[in-house]
């Protein structure tokens, strides 16, 4: 891809699109076509255990029922393996990599875990351990200190928050290659941004935080890195953010209503959403 401006939506065929992805889409289409760029598609499925191609062409029936097109070809992350193999294979000959057996069991037990949030900072059990020879499977995680210290300080700029330092740390040792998949999305997005040419990541304020590892992984990898876009997030009358696991209403679901999309469209890009539905703050 060439262009001064490439953004994307790169969507987890997992379920129907809602309101949240709607607007996100749309914040990347705009984006590309205010600057007279480029807008893609990617589908982030290599969770193969939940992504299904019916949800494949339900999304893209909802992105051309709301008039969001896209340019070239729909990228799927699941024929991408070799290119994450090889980012990988990078990060193990660099010292930066090392293999974790833990359950998510021996990690919540773990002192110094975070109590009840699996999702949190790494304790670093597995860090020195030797292969229990056990047979059991290994995920490889970052070893983000080393990697810091290979580095140096690095910076990345958010349109909304400006110049941020980057704090990988803050997340630990993130995983890089999952045990189910044979890579992470955080392997997987910096790549193929960087294959891509990806110029503006637009995306949910829910993915700013994740922004710091991929930023030392763009360093690692010898990736440019994209000027950043993270836009507010769809809640419910709730106030809960919109999500496929909450079974929160799809587009297509506003669609069987008969909700006239170029309305819609109009309405969420001045920020007004139906009934029920705002902007976090």
């Amino acid at each position: 891809m060439s262009a001064n401006h490439v953004s994307r939506f790169a969507p987890s065929p997992t379920g129907r699109l809602h309101l949240g992805h709607a607007y996100s889409a749309m914040m990347a289409h705009d984006v590309a076509r205010a600057n007279s760029g480029l807008f893609l598609v990617r589908m982030e499925d290599i969770d193969r255990t939940r992504c299904r191609a019916e949800f494949v062409d339900g999304i893209l029936e909802d992105l051309r029922w709301l008039g969001l097109c896209w340019d070239g070809d729909v990228i799927f992350q699941s024929a991408r393996q070799a290119a994450y193999a090889d980012a990988l294979s990078r990060l193990q000959a660099l010292g930066l990599a090392y293999q974790c057996w833990c359950t998510r069991a021996e990690i919540a037990a773990s002192a110094g875990a975070p109590q009840g949030d699996l999702g949190g900072v790494y304790p670093g059990i597995c860090k020195g351990r030797v292969d229990p020879g056990d047979g059991r499977p290994a995920c490889w995680r970052l070893d983000v200190a080393k990697a810091l210290a290979f580095t140096g300080p690095l910076f990345w700029v958010d349109e909304a928050a400006g110049s941020i330092a980057a704090r990988p740390d803050l997340l630990g040792d993130v995983v890089i290659a999952r045990k189910d998949a044979g890579t992470s999305y955080h392997i997987a997005v910096v790549v193929d941004d960087g294959w891509q040419g990806v110029t503006d990541v637009v995306r949910g304020a829910d993915l700013f935080e994740a922004t710091h590892i991929h930023r030392l992984l763009q360093a690692l990898l010898d990736l440019p890195t994209p000027r950043y876009h993270h836009h507010r997030l769809v809640l419910d009358a709730a106030g809960t953010r919109l999500a496929k696991r909450r079974a929160s209403p799809t587009i297509a679901s506003l669609r069987d209503t008969g909700v006239d999309p170029q309305q819609l469209m109009e309405a969420i890009r001045r920020g007004d959403f139906p009934a029920g539905y705002a902007l976090s703050t």
